[in-house]
């Protein structure tokens, strides 16, 4: 299992996901589509690449937007599991 990110280090982490917000104990990012159909592509998109890393995000669609939350839950906040699935859901846009 991966190692917390020290927070020294989540700065220079974050320059990697510029478009994620950094939050306490999580990184989160809105992305925003032209219906509900598209955002329900890209949700299935995000599971079908969480499934393959076996990490998973929490999910909000509201309409044409989706925010994703990403936190390693076990370790109790941020770890590479998270970055590095960030990293591949910004390849989607």
């Amino acid at each position: 299992m991966a190692d917390l990110i020290k927070a020294g280090d989540l700065k220079e982490r974050m320059k990697k996901v510029p478009e994620w917000e950094l939050e306490k104990k999580h990184i989160e990012r809105t992305f925003e589509f032209d219906d509900f159909a598209d955002a329900i592509d890209f949700v299935n998109s995000v599971a079908e690449i969480a499934e393959e890393e076996e990490h998973h995000p929490d999910i909000d669609i509201r309409y044409n937007k989706v925010r994703l939350v990403l936190s390693t839950h076990s370790k109790g906040g941020l770890t590479e599991l998270d970055f590095g699935l960030a990293e591949r859901i910004d390849t989607l846009e």
